[in-house]
Formats: C-alpha cells, structure tokens, sequence
C-alpha cells in the first residue's frame, strides 16, 4: 500500500531459497512515466550479476507508467506526479517491513524521467536509503523546458508557464528539494557526456547542492562518460555499448555494496 492506500505492484527478484533476515542488499529500481510498462528484467545480466552476490532486485511499477493503463499513467503526471516517488518509497518501506532487507543495506536508481523518481525518494525520505544512483535524470524540473528537449515533455510534466503546473514542477525537482545541513545517502549520479535528452548539467547541479548541503559524510559524486550518450544498449552488437554497460554497471554495483558495508567491497 501507498501513501493513499493505492495497492502497488513490486517484482521481487532473488536467489532461490533467499529467506527474509533484514540484511540482504537491496536494490530498489523504479522509473514511473510516459504510460511505460517497467519490466523485471528477470533477463539481464546485470541483474544476475547482483543476485549472484546475494543480492535482491526489486522493481516498484509506480504511478506514471503503464502498469494498470491511462489511468495509472494519468494517475503519476504533472499534478499527480507525487505518487510517483511516494510508491517509491512505501515500496522500501514495505522491503523493510518484510524482513528483505534495511536501510543500512537498500539502495535505489532509476533513470531519465525515473530521476525524478530517486531524486525526490532520498530528499523526502534520506533516512531510508544508504545509496541512490540517478543515471542521466531528470534533476531540475523548472529549467528542463529550457532545453532542446524539453518542450515535447511538456505533455508529461507540465510547463512552467501555467501557475498550477509550475507549482507542480517545483513539487518534482530534486534539486529544489534539497536542503542544508540533511544527512543524505551517497549519491552517485552517472552521466553521458552526448546526451541530447536530458542535457548533463542536469546530474551536475544536482550533485554539487547535494555535495554542498549534506551532512553525512557520505560520498556525492558524478560519473562521467566522455564516449556515451542518454541511452546505453544492453543487446548492442557494437562492442563499444558493450563495454559502456558493463562499466558502468560495475561502477553503480559496487559503489552500491560499498556504501552497504559488504565485506570484499570496502576500500583497503
């Protein structure tokens, strides 16, 4: 259940035989928006490679997608938008509740539009995450409609032009959101230097409010890739994608299991 008391679906993915000890890592993957179904994603390799090490894979099908139609779409945009990173949250919640796993060990990502989906979960909710991972997000939602791409989205978010849907914008920009002297989770925030969607000072502003405000202690960094753009092929042929992917998945695992205290992960 939701904040509202709205049922919410979450695919739990996991070794077989997994039993609820409050201590697994946890990896809470979300993105909510455009009426797009999320996927578990039982297939990719970057998900074995998490469950390998025994840890758990959970997708949260906010509000915004498609996972019940138009009207969970309808229900997760502009106006509504907060359900999205509020599903977000009660589904970690939920994961600690259960026994999976704790907020010492959980994590979440999400990226593009699913930015705003992380972004406002650790600036609402800090205490509930040790780690966030926002991959080419959507940071600062009242200077989006300035960029090359964002006026096509005004559809989805709204315009800044129109007072209800500026309040709305300002309720989903992270950046707008964070606050002084807040223990945040460690961020990391990854980034292609070519995308042309979501432009890069985007993750850039974020990271450095977040870096200047937190008082945690806990690393806030930005990962760059001079050669990648907004989207990073899993089943590209091209072996440059490839590698992109792979890199950059061992990058977020790790930084992930670090800040959880795995043993093997921590620096020497």
């Amino acid at each position: 259940p939701s904040h509202d008391g709205t049922l919410v679906p979450v695919s739990i993915l996991a070794r077989k035989g997994i039993r609820p000890d409050g201590r697994h890592p946890t990896l809470v993957a979300g993105y909510g928006a455009y009426g797009e179904k999320a996927a578990p994603g039982a297939l990719e390799p970057r998900i074995h490679a998490w469950v390998r090490h025994g840890g758990i894979w959970a997708v949260v099908h906010a509000r915004g997608g498609g996972t019940f139609g138009d009207a969970w779409h309808q229900a997760g945009r502009k106006t509504t938008k907060p359900n999205t990173w509020k599903d977000a949250i009660a589904a970690a919640e939920w994961l600690v509740r259960e026994g999976w796993t704790s907020p010492a060990r959980m994590g979440i990502l999400g990226a593009s539009a699913g930015g705003i989906l992380v972004g406002r979960a650790i600036t609402e909710r800090p205490d509930l995450f040790a780690a966030a991972a926002p991959v080419v997000g959507m940071m600062d939602m009242l200077r989006f409609e300035t960029t090359a791409n964002g006026p096509i989205n005004v559809t989805e978010f709204g315009s800044v032009k129109v007072e209800e849907e500026f309040r709305a914008l300002l309720a989903m920009s992270s950046y707008h959101a964070v606050r002084d002297g807040v223990p945040y989770p460690a961020v990391m925030a990854m980034v292609g230097v070519n995308d042309i969607r979501v432009e890069v000072w985007q993750s850039a502003k974020f990271i450095a409010r977040v870096a200047a405000a937190t008082s945690s202690g806990k690393p806030v960094l930005l990962r760059v890739d001079d050669r990648s753009g907004h989207t990073f092929a899993i089943d590209s042929v091209q072996l440059e994608e490839r590698r992109q992917v792979e890199e950059r998945t061992a990058d977020m695992l790790t930084f992930m299991l670090w800040q959880f205290g795995v043993p093997g992960f921590q620096p020497r």
